[in-house]
């Protein structure tokens, strides 16, 4: 639906949206059933239990720095853009190595050779909300008066791992890159964002020593169930607020989006969260009795929301009757989660590459996906973005498809390890951690070309990284962005394109 109408509506940028995006996860896996074996679990608990396949993980070669560096300088290289049309760059990030030094400032260093050093932005941290505040704080810059035209990089990354017990087997690692200009091809829905944040510990850090969480699990799912209900009631009303405002009707549901993509603890999660939002709306929606998408439902009429989170016969009911919902709206998001595992902050827009990298851009022209982010602690928001009409060929929509159309092949090529040999290097982790000098360990050629990996920490804290070679073999293609003239309207505009398009059309 159209964003809310405002005077000043003409002097902003328009389309501002997602020009690119990328993503990087680690080279090895394990298996989520033989991991099961390993612990001596039920078989089923992670595949079943939790909708786990397998779950990525680094080596002691890749830390928060690594991946960002990878993913942003893949990023650039895939879609030939200069380093000198970048204005702002903000990192968010729950993985801390350092308490003072960003890793925006590690990833400068990819920007010296371009002599630019004139690019606003840091890290933005509260657990796995981060990403999508550094989002939001880069959107606001291009639609702001210090906005100059150039490009923003937005990076989300993380290492999630656990102590041993229930919970590793909930862990994962990665990073998304994106780019964010005007005359975008995915586009942000203006005036279309609600939040909700409390303060609550239900997963936290406390310990410097340590990159193991704190975690109240069942108030943790609490905290993300309460959240989503208060953001997707607030969403509604804005949304419908809108639909009115433009005669377009004024009811807002799980019918008004092509998807809904989730924060993905694990992936049982998302699929309870989709069934939840259905139980909004039938909660809500007063002629429900008369709709068959809510047959079955009719027992929980008269439910309070904040009694249903642990409520076994609501939960049932609801996600029989929104399994349908669930397969094609939500399910298409999951396929980086199933395979990778909780990746924190780039964990919801790895929802976003999936559904990139699963259907043409004929498919998911003019549709719709309906975000949420949420962060324990905590912090929480719902937010929505379209897909650009334009599918045609050598269209910017068509490009960011195919630039993402060998996803599963990416994930496919990675290297399946034993979990015993996933084991002890979580243990080399632990003991490492923080750990003044060392050198890592790590096979080197176990990795993907073209990653980031660390050398060296030296005596003072001070860490060192290489690039691993392009292979010719396997060297990153360049992006089918990059194929389009500098200033072509079908193509993927410069920065000055951007400013010119910015100043033509302000008032």
């Amino acid at each position: 639906m159209p964003g809310q109408k405002s005077v000043n509506q003409q002097s902003w940028p328009q389309d501002v949206g997602i020009l690119a995006l990328e993503i990087y996860f680690p080279a090895q896996y394990v298996e989520q059933n033989e991991l099961e074996e390993f612990d001596g679990v039920s078989q089923g608990k992670y595949t079943i239990g939790l909708g786990q396949q397998k779950m990525g993980f680094c080596s002691d070669r890749e830390d928060i720095n690594s991946l960002c560096l990878t993913v942003v300088q893949r990023l650039m290289e895939r879609n030939q853009v200069s380093y000198q049309d970048v204005g702002r760059l903000e990192v968010g990030t729950e993985t801390v190595i350092d308490k003072s030094k960003s890793v925006k400032t590690v990833l400068m260093q990819l920007f010296e050779d371009s002599g630019n050093t004139s690019i606003e932005g840091v890290d933005t941290t509260n657990a796995c909300y981060g990403g999508t505040s550094a989002l939001f704080n880069s959107l606001n810059w291009i639609e702001s008066s210090a906005w100059d035209g150039r490009y923003a990089i937005v990076v989300a990354g993380d290492i999630a791992v656990y102590a041993t017990g229930n919970a590793r087997c909930t862990g994962g690692a990665g990073a998304v890159a994106m780019l964010l200009g005007s005359h975008a091809p995915l586009v942000f829905d203006r005036g279309l964002r609600s939040t909700h944040m409390q303060h609550v510990y239900d997963f936290y850090k406390p310990d410097m020593s340590s990159e193991y969480p704190v975690v109240d699990g069942k108030l943790s799912i609490q905290c993300y169930l309460g959240a989503l209900d208060r953001c997707y009631q607030t969403y509604c009303q804005k949304a419908e607020a809108c639909l009115k405002q433009e005669n377009l009707g004024s009811h807002f549901s799980l019918d008004s989006s092509a998807f809904f993509a989730f924060h993905t603890p694990y992936c049982k999660l998302v699929q309870k969260s989709l069934a939840r939002l259905m139980l909004n709306d039938f909660l809500r929606d007063p002629d429900a009795g008369a709709n068959p998408k809510y047959s079955g439902l009719e027992a929980v009429r008269g439910v309070k929301l904040e009694d249903t989170y642990f409520d076994r016969d609501v939960e049932k009911a609801v996600m029989v009757a929104s399994q349908s919902s669930y397969k094609e709206k939500t399910e298409p998001t999951l396929s980086v989660a199933k395979q990778v595992g909780n990746m924190y902050t780039p964990s919801l827009y790895g929802g976003l590459a999936s559904i990139l990298g699963s259907y043409s851009c004929s498919e998911l022209a003019g549709k719709r996906v309906t975000l949420f982010s949420y962060g324990s602690g905590l912090a929480s928001s719902m937010f929505s973005l379209h897909f650009s009409e334009d599918a045609s060929p050598g269209s910017q929509l068509e490009r960011v498809c195919l630039s993402l159309c060998d996803l599963q092949e990416r994930l496919d090529s990675r290297k399946k390890m034993p979990p015993a040999d996933f084991d002890k290097m979580m243990k080399l982790r632990e003991e490492t951690h923080h750990k003044a000098p060392y050198t890592p360990v790590g096979d080197v050629e176990a990795l993907f070309s073209g990653t980031w990996y660390l050398t060296e920490v030296d005596s003072k804290h001070r860490r060192k990284y290489e690039r691993k070679a392009l292979a010719q073999a396997t060297s990153i293609p360049s992006s089918p962005v990059a194929a389009a003239p500098p200033v072509s309207v079908k193509g993927l505009p410069t920065a000055s394109a951007q400013a010119v398009a910015a100043s033509t059309t302000s008032n």
